[in-house]
């Protein structure tokens, strides 16, 4: 019936490979290969000299076309899910509890003064005004209630030591926080905290960082004032107004305001992008009935513990209030962030307008629900008595999470890891692989697939450095798709090549089927050896790999049959991706999450990290992960020149492209910018020596760009940037006696342009520190 589709393979002539050096090959037929025909005397040879004739067999391989079509409407269908799933923000109608319309036009009114950073007349006195207007208003409105509500302006000053970046401490006088407490009328001992930051970097508005979680506070707050029942614990709400100056007033209020020794656990409200899904992706630390309260309660949920773990790990350079409240404070919580679109995060165009409603209300029904259910939740009362392990938790699609102890996804993780290795021992023990001779082939195709892995990595990261020395770097920060057409075509074209020449140079002569399904038990091996090694690192994200051993070894253990009789038939080749398609999936939706935060990030990571290899790094990771289960079909389709030939092409094209610079790194479209970010900074420098004496005095503009391509993109339209005088590093001053905002000097050393004399400055001094002017004389 779908002959036509497929090509009868009439494999019944084996040639015979000679183990070089007097040493077994690791297939080498007639010597328990996989081409051998088992069960024969004489290890499967006639008097020694000719192998025996294969029995004859009629078994499906694919087409190439038709195995490439395949796979590509296979992860196209899959990505496409994953980009509906997160488009649908609400799902289902709102209860009206959260009202999203009345929730932006807080976030207007607090958008509407601009940018406001710390100390300035907007964010102490305009910002505050507002938010203590609006709660005074609802005060009012709730005095004959269930419930009262108290509020408190705070300025604390204090100071604290943080390793974040590259470690420092931190001084703060007389910061702002507006602490509203809202509790069963009576008084209640135990408390929740919800904690959002008004203040914005300068330069940004900050709707989305983080003035809209400050509106949906407002928001969540007038509902909780007005519910009809009573709460049973009562809930601070922190807007803190020095967030941005790390970290300082969630500090401030944790150790210094007498309500805060009430606290047993928090939510924080933040952001690394503009609008979308808000995620949870820090909980803890340990106390898994947080986890449980959010997988109970949340309407629209979004959480995943690898986003946990990898942000807990250190590499992504960013840090919230999480931190203060579980290293200062000894309080667990939930940590919450929108991370879509980090290409306008902490620039101006950070706008309401670029948030929609429904990121609001999706927002607002989870943290107006989740604060519902910790409020009545008896365990708030003694959380120390919960406090032990931690959950795995991830969800599907958005649609529900799935959560389960980590002690109990140890247990799983063993099941599935024993489960495989006792599936691979048995065809070990089977006759006709006799016994050690398969695993000496399991183990030469592993170094195969390893080996693939290794050339598709050096190659692509070749290419990186390439686009690099070419002055390229970055083209794939608005042409994003662009990257994985070049890197990505580059390493699948490696991994297909290696493999292809192992098929037609080292097993020749063997059954293009076993091959496939010996390289499918290559991919169970290395994803189970990968489970047992994060299980046993204590990894909650040791469920991704499960996921990728459990499915993919149900479904070829009912299609065994199938494959068996008939090949790589249309009927297992569509069965077989559809047992693939769950873990793809999560898959996929994870490497989505992984290029979403990490893309913009290189666009503000300092001239100190190659962006290129970083992206380059996780297009071949992507790729390593993606091809691990399509391996088994490399072996079965009868060639691959057109699939070379086609992902040869496409890597050509692109690498042009990019090569001859059509594709610029920024964007001013106004529907989606993706802008270059130059620090700009007027300064004046007065340095003084020990005893208190003026050492020198200067005046510049400081100059820094956030990314890795320097100025090159910019002193073309400034050509006055190359005429002026560049300052020196001072070894024996703080941070080299540059005007650092924030201790970073470690990600920009080199393509930046430090304190660039001003025409004024030109006329009294010709270098940076060239000479000392004493403490008295005039400037000129």
């Amino acid at each position: 019936m779908f002959r036509w589709l497929f090509k009868m393979e009439s494999d019944t002539t084996v040639r015979r490979i000679k183990p070089p050096f007097g040493t077994q090959s690791c297939a080498a037929p007639g010597h328990g290969g996989l081409g051998e025909r088992y069960g024969e005397d004489n290890n499967g040879w006639n008097g020694g000299s000719e192998p025996k004739r294969k029995p004859d067999v009629s078994l499906y391989l694919l087409r190439e076309g038709l195995a490439t079509s395949l796979v590509c409407v296979f992860l196209l269908l899959l990505w496409g899910l994953v980009h509906l799933s997160l488009q649908q923000l609400v799902i289902g109608k709102p209860s009206g509890e959260f009202n999203a319309e009345r929730a932006r036009q807080h976030l207007e009114r607090i958008t509407s003064v601009g940018p406001r950073p710390v100390g300035s007349h907007e964010n102490e006195v305009l910002t505050v005004d507002y938010l203590l207007e609006q709660i005074e208003n609802l005060r009012a409105t709730t005095a004959k209630g269930l419930h009262q509500l108290s509020v408190d302006v705070q300025r604390p000053t204090g100071s604290f030591s943080i390793d974040f970046l590259s470690g420092f401490t931190s001084f703060y006088d007389r910061i702002t926080n507006v602490v509203v407490r809202l509790e069963p009328k009576g008084g209640s001992k135990h408390l929740m905290l919800a904690n959002c930051h008004f203040d914005t970097v300068a330069n940004s508005p900050g709707a989305s960082d983080d003035a809209v979680s400050c509106a949906v506070m407002l928001e969540v707050l007038h509902s909780l004032a007005n519910l009809s029942t009573p709460l049973r614990h009562g809930v601070i709400f922190l807007f803190n107004g020095a967030e941005e100056n790390v970290l300082q007033a969630s500090h401030g209020f944790i150790t210094q305001h007498p309500w805060a020794k009430q606290v047993r656990a928090f939510i924080n409200l933040e952001a690394a992008g503009v609008g979308g899904k808000e995620v949870v992706f820090q909980t803890g630390p340990e106390n898994p009935w947080l986890v449980q309260a959010y997988v109970h309660a949340a309407k629209h949920p979004f959480a995943s513990v690898v986003g946990q773990e990898v942000f807990q790990s250190g590499i992504i350079p960013s840090d919230t209030d999480f931190r203060i409240y579980r290293d200062f404070g000894n309080i667990p919580g939930i940590d919450l962030a929108f991370i879509e679109n980090g290409f306008i995060y902490h620039t101006k165009y950070d706008t309401a307008d670029r948030i929609l409603t429904g990121s609001i209300q999706r927002a607002g029904d989870n943290i107006l629900a989740v604060l519902k259910h910790l409020l009545m939740s008896e365990k708030l009362a003694d959380s120390s008595e919960y406090r032990h392990g931690n959950m795995v938790f991830f969800d599907v699609l958005g649609v529900a999470v799935v959560a389960y102890p980590a002690r109990v996804g140890t247990i799983l993780n063993y099941m599935v890891a024993v489960a495989t290795f006792f599936y691979l021992a048995r065809k070990a023990s089977q006759p006709r692989h006799r016994g050690w001779h398969y695993v000496a082939n399991l183990a030469c195709a592993t170094g195969v697939a390893l080996l693939s892995w290794l050339v598709a990595l050096l190659s692509v990261l070749i290419v990186a450095v390439l686009v690099t020395l070419l002055g390229r770097s970055m083209f794939w920060y608005t042409h994003f798709y662009a990257s994985v057409c070049l890197y990505g075509s580059a390493a699948t074209g490696k991994i297909v090549l290696v493999h292809t020449l192992a098929k037609n140079l080292y097993y020749r002569g063997m059954r293009l089927t076993e091959l496939g399904e010996l390289y499918f038990d290559v991919s169970l091996l290395l994803w189970c050896c990968s489970l047992v090694w994060m299980t046993q690192r204590g990894l909650c994200s040791a469920y991704v790999p499960m996921l990728m051993v459990a499915f993919p070894l149900a479904t070829k253990l009912l299609l065994s049959k199938e494959f068996k009789n008939r090949g790589a038939s249309l009927k297992y080749t569509v069965f077989y991706l559809a047992g693939l398609a769950p873990p793809y999936l999560h898959i996929l939706f994870l490497i989505w999450v992984v290029f979403e935060i990490f893309t913009p990030i290189m666009g503000r990571s300092g001239t100190e990290i190659p962006p290129e290899l970083v992206l380059a790094a996780l297009v071949i990771m992507a790729t390593v992960f993606l091809s691990s289960f399509f391996l088994h079909f490399i072996y079965m389709v009868r060639s691959t020149k057109w699939i070379l030939a086609g992902l040869g092409s496409i890597f050509a094209i692109m690498f042009l492209l990019v090569s001859c610079g059509f594709l610029f790194p920024y964007s001013g479209n106004p529907e989606s910018p993706r802008p270059k970010r130059v620090f700009l900074q007027h300064t004046t420098r007065t340095s003084h020596d020990v005893h208190g004496r003026v050492d020198s005095r200067d005046s510049g503009i400081w100059i820094n760009s956030f990314d890795y391509t320097g100025m090159q993109h910019v002193t073309p339209h400034v050509p006055q940037i190359e005429e002026a005088v560049r300052a020196h590093c001072h070894d024996d001053r703080p941070f080299c006696g540059f005007p650092w905002f924030l201790p970073v000097n470690f990600l920009s050393k080199t393509g930046t342009s430090p304190l660039l004399t001003s025409l004024r400055a030109r006329r009294w001094t010709s270098a940076w520190y060239p000479k000392k002017k004493l403490a008295g004389e005039p400037s000129r």
